[in-house]
């Protein structure tokens, strides 16, 4: 398996992967959130929700590094 061929599975892979992250994590969810008047008080992330939050940034800068590696690979 060539390089440029395991860098674009890893790409697809990581972009459903943060695209699906992204649309589990809960914030904001009530009606006046949609017109930006939540009224929530800052709370710090816990449990499954921090567990979500850290792998979307994993998966997101995963996507990113596979793009630039697929930029800087000759054609």
């Amino acid at each position: 398996m060539q390089i440029g061929s395991f860098l674009e599975i890893v790409t697809f892979i990581s972009a459903i992967l943060t695209v699906l992250l992204i649309l589990l994590q809960q914030r904001g969810a009530s009606l006046g959130a949609g017109f930006g008047s939540s009224g929530e008080l800052y709370t710090t992330r816990r449990g499954l929700e921090k567990s979500l939050y850290i792998a979307t940034i994993v998966f997101s800068v995963i996507f990113v590094l596979s793009i630039l590696g697929l930029l800087l690979l000759p054609s």
